[in-house]
């Protein structure tokens, strides 16, 4: 007996949950498939920590990692940023899947400058007092967050002569006469840029990065990102069981045979002995090795560590970019830290996952500057993944891939594929307008956003 779906969905990465999610809730019939046991795919959590172990083939771990089960070990770590005008916070309010999941604040977000960490000033007061920026500059950085903080793309008045449009960051950046110590920390730390192309694009991007960072850490004081207590496996977890109370159905653990094409558009996917047919498919590069390109690759390096990193003032988690212009690079290079705090490792344990884009043939040696700051590190897990994008946008053929995760460790470009899908999905914009409910439990997103 044949089965119709509208849609299939291979894989049970974020992306691919996200959007499983957000079809189910606008009432198509969905079937997820997962060629593994566990959800998530390549951005799964592992737990408990002798499965992270066994993975890399490593021996272990030893009694002073604690009970293995207290561990849920992100492959692919992401903070987000805690704004109700960030992308996933959007999807996160508009499905409500924040019924499933607590969040809580990362402590602390830093900033590497000539060998030390800063922490990255993005409040007045934080300026006056910040290490990173001599009086003059300070001076000049403070009228930049102050014009950006009073930009409305909508009126003019508050535009002071800049064509958002036309004028280009560097322009912007040279009008405040900023450093350029300045100018990489704004750049990188606080709108997020992983290279320096964005210098030459009109300001209108880098402005929204500056005010989306600033209006995040006014709701907490510690940092703007936000990170799920047990980690991030439980997004993708979240967005499937929104799926399923919609009446998505999933198959685990099951291999994929073949997918069926008919005049140069997907029909069926058969797996193991079963044809299920569909309208449309959704699925992960990992899938569809012949309908992918590689366009470079990125080294994430997993540390765990018995002690905070230092400079960070003891905190249980944070985020540290290290511009890639301190070390001649093309791109920055991460630390996301994650402890006991977020409840993903055993007390007084932490982990800290370095990353980037590589551009060398040799990427463990272009991580070693973050390495350096980690020390005393107890094991270290390291992989290189190929980054893959569709060859074509699957109009034609109704099969929709998404990209691999970048190097980054926040979910800025991630959230942009997901619009981008879900356009091509459905010939729609993905816009909420608001929330179809307001007042949202007891996570932290509930303070900021109701």
């Amino acid at each position: 007996r044949m089965q119709e779906y509208d849609i299939i969905v291979l894989g049970t990465g974020l992306k691919e949950c996200v959007l499983s999610g957000l079809m189910s809730l606008s009432g198509k019939k969905v079937l997820h498939i997962d060629k593994n046991p566990y959800y998530g795919g390549e951005s799964a959590s592992i737990s408990p920590l002798e499965e992270l172990y066994r993975r890399f083939k490593v021996h272990g771990p030893p009694k002073s990692m604690g009970l293995g089960k207290e561990w849920n070990v992100d492959l692919i770590p992401k903070f987000f940023l805690a704004s109700g005008k960030s992308e996933l916070v959007k999807i996160l309010l508009h499905t409500e899947v924040t019924r499933y999941m607590d969040f809580k604040v990362v402590e602390g977000s830093y900033v590497y400058k000539a060998g030390k960490l800063h922490k990255v000033p993005a409040t007045e007061e934080d300026a006056q007092t910040s290490d990173l920026m001599g009086m003059f500059d300070k001076r000049r950085f403070r009228k930049l967050l102050n014009f950006v903080l009073n930009f409305e793309s909508r009126n003019p008045r508050t535009h002071q002569d800049v064509d958002p449009e036309k004028t280009t960051t560097r322009e912007l950046f040279s009008r405040f006469d900023l450093g350029q110590d300045v100018i990489d920390f704004t750049g990188h730390a606080i709108a997020l840029h992983c290279n320096e192309s964005y210098l030459d694009q009109p300001c209108l991007d880098t402005i929204n990065r500056i005010k989306l960072y600033c209006e995040s850490l006014s709701r907490h004081s510690f940092s703007p990102y936000l990170y799920p207590l047990y980690g991030q496996g439980e997004l993708p977890q979240g967005f499937a069981r929104l799926s399923a109370e919609y009446g998505g159905a999933f198959l685990m653990n099951r291999t994929i045979d073949e997918i069926v094409m008919e005049n140069g558009k997907v029909k069926a996917v058969k797996s193991e002995g079963k044809e299920f047919h569909c309208k449309q498919l959704i699925c992960d590069p990992s899938y569809v090795p012949n309908r992918v390109r590689k366009i470079g690759r990125v080294i994430r390096v997993i540390c765990l560590l018995n002690h905070p990193v230092k400079n960070t003032h003891d905190a249980s988690s944070c985020q540290i970019i290290l511009p890639q212009s301190q070390f001649n690079r093309k791109s920055d290079i991460y630390i996301s830290v994650v402890s006991y705090g977020h409840s993903v490792a055993s007390d007084g344990l932490y982990i800290a996952t370095v990353s980037t884009t590589a551009e060398t043939i040799t990427p463990e040696k272009e991580v070693q500057p973050g390495l350096e700051l980690l020390e005393p590190i107890l094991q270290k897990f390291v992989t290189v993944n190929n980054l893959l994008v569709p060859n074509e946008d699957g109009r034609k053929s109704q099969i929709f891939v998404s990209r691999s995760y970048d190097g980054a460790n926040h979910f800025e470009t991630d959230c942009e594929d997901i619009k981008d899908l879900y356009h091509r999905l459905t010939g729609a914009q993905l816009c909420f307008l608001k929330s179809r409910h307001q007042g949202f439990g007891d996570s932290p997103l509930c303070e900021a956003y109701v």
